[in-house]
């Protein structure tokens, strides 16, 4: 944040540090005064509405509640403060007001980034999107740190730094301390999170990790390799101590999909100390595809459903990469975030490995806004079923005509199977998508309370397990 941005927004700065302080010692009126502060200083009417329904929620006394009332008096202060200031304020408030000038000119204005210094890693689990990336070359802290800068620049504060294993580098500590005024969620196998690990993220006070988990036991160890479980554990231990927010990532296959979502296996994360969750459902890319380990699409609409179930009952923020589409207005791919590998290849998605431009050659803002991300965006959106929004497992011609006009190069050997020999299997998947999903989405649109919104609970489906 340049000197004019910080003079302009250094009231506003003050009051979050004062209410921040004063919320250390928590109580539910405080959380809903937070919400009239928030409210009062949003830049935009979006931001103000989603205050207003975080407020209501508080009032009827939802899980939200509990949740806000464990992050102000479970959380370290330093870490509260950072989780206030740069994921609260610059992330969603002051970098929303300069992605909307972006916008008024007709650029890019992504929300967050996802960056991959390094794809190597400790672990080699079966499934994992990121296996058959290149390990020879991490990505240089000079390129990092140039990246995050550009990326600031254009509103973005809030970035996810993932790989391989992250935890690998300790010299991406260098980076979290250097942009302390951005909010880093770390995906990480946790295995490398230990006592000290623990110690240097609470002195930092900016870095959430992000634990992948498949399960109990049997689920994760069985895609991981035998003990993880048991070393994940203790890194939520060691984090909990420390006081650092953390949370959960699942991969949700036909193999875990009765676990994943599940009150107990939830209420088990959740006594551990988790506050976030994040479910990605199996897709075939990366290491030895396997399109048999795709949800049905009754049972993507039964996980759906579990976790309405989950945000509705309990004290833990969850996300749901691809169920989520009705929440964001359809697919986020080139329009609310991007992709960097440790190759410098600018993908659109996490899970879409092609590109067209490489940030090693282009500034960040020239990638956002160069051939592939307007092709993209171009065709937005594909869609007006937001129960299958995505743009080459819900809907494959997408990927498949953007890759053909732009001339995208696959980012790693075997990465065009998605457009080549899965295209068949892809797209029979989109028409059961659609057959299964198009009278539900009917219902659950005409649920939609008003624009911005959370809707109603979808319809039920039955069976869990059908094929």
């Amino acid at each position: 944040m340049d000197i004019r941005q910080s003079v302009k927004h250094y009231p506003t700065v003050q009051a979050a540090r004062a209410v921040s302080s004063l919320l250390a010692r928590s109580s539910d009126a405080n959380l809903i005064r937070l919400t009239r502060v928030l409210e009062g200083i949003a830049p935009g009417e979006e931001q103000k509405v989603q205050m207003q329904q975080l407020r209501a929620l508080f009032e009827q006394k939802h899980p939200a509640l509990a949740l806000g009332r464990k992050v102000l008096r479970e959380i370290n202060p330093n870490c509260k403060r950072k989780l206030v200031e740069n994921l609260g304020l610059n992330a969603t408030y002051f970098g929303r007001t300069r992605r909307n000038e972006l916008m008024a000119k007709g650029q890019a204005a992504l929300s967050l980034l996802v960056i991959s210094p390094t794809e190597r890693c400790n672990l080699r689990c079966r499934g994992c999107w990121a296996a058959n990336y290149p390990k020879d070359s991490d990505m240089s802290l000079e390129l990092l740190d140039r990246i995050i800068t550009e990326a600031k620049e254009m509103g973005m504060y809030f970035f996810t730094i993932t790989g391989g294993e992250p935890f690998i580098r300790e010299d991406l500590v260098d980076i979290y301390a250097k942009h302390n005024d951005a909010y880093f969620q770390v995906y990480t196998n946790g295995t490398l999170i230990d006592g000290s690990v623990a110690r240097k993220l609470a002195e930092l006070g900016n870095v959430a990790p992000a634990i992948s988990i498949e399960g109990f036991e049997e689920q994760t160890d069985d895609r991981r390799g035998r003990g993880t479980f048991v070393r994940l554990m203790g890194a939520m231990d060691a984090l909990r101590r420390e006081q650092v927010p953390f949370g959960f990532s699942s991969m949700v296959t036909r193999n875990n999909v009765d676990v994943a979502a599940s009150d107990e296996f939830i209420d088990m994360l959740i006594e551990k100390g988790c506050l976030f969750g994040w479910y990605f459902l199996y897709v075939p890319v990366g290491l030895k595809p396997d399109p048999s380990q795709m949800l049905t699409p009754a049972e993507r609409e039964c996980h759906r459903e579990r976790v309405q179930h989950i945000r509705a009952t309990k004290p833990l923020f969850v996300a749901d990469f691809w169920n989520d589409g009705h929440l964001v207005n359809g697919c986020i791919a080139a329009r609310l975030y991007a992709h960097i590998n440790n190759n410098g290849d600018v993908e659109p998605c996490a899970f879409v490995h092609f590109a067209v431009d490489n940030i090693r050659e282009k500034s960040l803002s020239e990638a956002l806004n160069g051939s592939f991300f307007q092709g993209i965006r171009s065709r937005y959106p594909w869609t007006d079923n937001h129960l299958k929004p995505c743009m080459f497992l819900d809907n494959p011609h997408v990927l498949r005509d953007v890759v053909a006009e732009c001339g995208a190069h696959a980012t790693h050997e075997g990465a065009d199977s998605l457009i080549t020999e899965l295209a068949p299997t892809l797209d029979r998947y989109a028409g059961e998508m659609e057959y299964l999903t198009g009278p539900m989405w009917e219902k659950l649109r005409g649920q939609m309370r008003s624009p911005g919104q959370l809707p109603k609970d979808g319809p039920p489906v039955q069976s869990r397990r059908a094929d």
